[in-house]
């Protein structure tokens, strides 16, 4: 059971906020009460006094210089019923009533909680002057698990979110629609069936419910709540994938990343020394990595040996072609398999702590934006109760905390770097597939001895949509300003359709990263199984037999041959001498976590079921916590 969340408008994070988020109640710190009442009381006392008070006393935007009058002008007409509220309540109740006006799709209940959090937790500053017991009936809602319907079209990030709010604060005052107990209902009857009562609002507080960050702020977090969770799972399926390709590790060394330490990247470089921690499969020896060939009934020579759906095969370098090159044979077999011979991998897999860390930089700077957000005050106007000022203009000051900017430039940074994470993972799985580039593993992962099979082909068609399509959404919402409120407005953010899409995007980098994770543990266990294959006919068989397996090799009575067999025994020595190989310890744990849900494709099956398993693996942390426990 979650425990309470307090809130005191100046220590609330994000962990607590995704907290609540998912179910946790929250409490209102007592301390930080008296300071709520006294702005509210503040008011109250400046509208006896007939001050003109931005949003209290007049309209709002372009209506900010028209005054209230002392009653409604109806009301002088003859045999007129007086109105049953005055003109202040009347001007929150319409503020709130007007601005509901969003459309689409309603946001997840998480969404909807975080929104209602951050809004009490800005409120609980007290600057805004809203009265306690205002206050009290906005918690006692989130409370109660009322979650009010907010369509998710509609904000233009400044002033603030305001018709996604007044959809929060209607449900408060009776009206709209609400979620309660798994249903939808309209909001008065959500309040009723949970022991509440519709509130009625005094001054300002209608401007006080709607006028802020929160919605952008709320896809923010639970954004980056995930964004750092995927950040994890780029790298881990980044370790398997490096373990199914035998690849090189000198490019994530300490040593390199101290000459170049961008954050990001050192951590990066770090969790896949950690991840392959282990490994025998990674900087193995290239003359022992056999390459894939296709399985013919004469390959093996045990019936446990039969049963694998692979042969496996190496050239050889004949001795007319190693002039200028006897230092290296020295050194090194003369035998060719699935690995070249070469220093350095491809940039999807040398490159991963620079591309991996540099969006991982992308989102601590948006959480930097965010942790700042969480516990600022984004109303307005802005209420000092306690300053000893001469006029009320210096006591109730309009300013600009609404504007959505600094969220909405973080968003987009971070959008931009999403396609990119995911567009790596893409060229990795890539690599894999592909014969001509996956370093000896058989074409889209699978046997395919009688030409029938497809294997992993179509996984790849399926990243390289999904990730066309986080390209095309990438675009920055934060450049197109559109004035509003009769260009009283001029100048607006955009920040919560930018932080909705993040939001959106999100969950589909998640699905880009399960197909690499899927189609990593398929040619890991192909990596693994071909070279303890070989490994293991080195361990039973002489050096003719594993002859048998070389391409190229001089014929028996030849004046090489007796060379030949002496530099294959070599390789039969080294190969049988071996521990099993084995990929690093994390990355085996992951492997292991997927493989009990989805088994080896040995042959050709339906694929759609599992791809979704996967995908629902991923989301939920089942791999990626598997890793973790190593």
């Amino acid at each position: 059971m979650n425990a309470n969340v307090r809130l005191d408008g100046r220590s609330l994070t994000r962990a607590q906020l995704v907290s609540v988020a998912r179910g946790a109640k929250i409490e209102l710190d007592p301390a930080q009460l008296p300071a709520v009442a006294r702005a509210a009381d503040f008011l109250a006392e400046q509208v006896r006094r007939e001050e003109p008070i931005y949003g209290v006393s007049t309209g709002f935007g372009s209506n900010a210089d028209r005054l209230l009058g002392a009653h409604h002008l109806r009301d002088e007409l003859p045999g007129a019923q007086p109105s049953q509220e005055t003109l202040h309540e009347e001007l929150q109740r319409n503020l709130i009533v007007t601005h509901a006006v969003c459309v689409g799709e309603p946001f997840a209940p998480d969404v909807v909680r975080a929104m209602l959090c951050i809004r009490i937790n800005t409120l609980m500053r007290g600057h805004s002057g809203i009265r306690v017991q205002t206050l009290e009936a906005l918690a006692a809602m989130l409370n109660a698990g009322i979650v009010p319907v907010v369509p998710q079209l509609g904000s233009v990030g400044a002033s603030g979110d305001l018709a996604p709010l007044s959809h929060l604060a209607i449900v408060l005052l009776g009206g709209g629609e609400a979620f309660y107990q798994g249903e939808r209902m309209p909001g008065g009857e959500a309040l009723q069936r949970a022991g509440l009562s519709p509130v009625t609002l005094s001054y300002k507080e209608g401007l006080a419910l709607n006028n802020g960050t929160a919605q952008m702020l709320a896809t923010g977090v639970l954004a980056l709540d995930r964004l750092e969770k995927l950040a994890d799972t780029a790298d881990l399926a980044a370790a398997m994938t490096i373990d199914a390709f035998a690849g090189r590790l000198g490019a994530f060394a300490e040593e390199v990343h101290a000459l170049r330490p961008h954050p990001g990247q050192v951590q990066v470089a770090a969790n896949l020394r950690r991840l392959l921690e282990g490994s025998t499969l990674s900087d193995i020896p290239y003359h022992l990595v056999p390459k894939f060939r296709a399985w013919q009934p004469g390959s093996w020579d045990t019936p446990d040996s039969q049963a694998l759906r692979f042969d496996i095969g190496w050239d050889w370098v004949p001795f007319t072609q190693r002039h200028g090159r006897e230092k290296f044979y020295t050194r090194f077999r003369p035998f060719r398999g699935g690995k070249k011979h070469q220093p350095q991998d491809a940039y999807s897999l040398r490159c991963i702590p620079q591309v991996h860390g540099a969006v991982r930089d992308a989102i601590a700077q948006a959480a930097r934006v965010l942790d700042v957000e969480l516990n600022a005050l984004t109303d307005n106007p802005i209420v000092f109760p306690d300053a000893q000022k001469q006029h009320v203009e210096e006591q109730v000051i309009s300013a600009g905390h609404f504007h959505g900017m600094p969220l909405a430039l973080a968003m987009s940074y971070v959008k931009a770097a999403i396609p990119v994470l995911a567009s790596i993972s893409e060229r990795r799985l890539n690599k894999l597939v592909d014969p001509a580039t996956n370093d000896g593993l058989p074409g889209f992962l699978i046997g395919n001895e009688d030409s029938t099979e497809s294997g992993h082909m179509i996984v790849q068609y399926t990243a390289a949509a999904i990730v066309n399509d986080l390209a095309s959404r990438a675009h920055p919402a934060s450049v197109y300003s559109i004035p509003t409120s009769a260009n009283a407005e001029d100048h607006v953010s955009m920040g919560a359709n930018e932080a909705r899409h993040v939001l959106a995007m999100a969950d589909d980098l998640g699905k880009v990263l399960a197909l690499e994770l899927y189609t990593a543990a398929q040619a890991l266990d192909l990596r693994r199984d071909m070279i303890n294959a070989a490994r293991g006919l080195a361990d039973r068989a002489d050096a003719e037999s594993l002859a048998s397996k070389v391409s190229g090799a001089p014929i028996p009575g030849s004046p090489d041959r007796e060379g030949f067999l002496a530099e294959v025994e070599g390789l039969r020595q080294e190969l049988s001498s071996a521990a099993e190989f084995r990929p690093g310890r994390a990355v085996a744990a992951a492997h292991a976590a997927l493989r009990a849900q989805i088994p080896f494709l040995d042959r050709d099956r339906a694929l759609d079921g599992e791809i979704g398993l996967v995908v629902r693996l991923e989301r939920e942390g089942h791999i990626l916590s598997a890793a973790k426990g190593t």
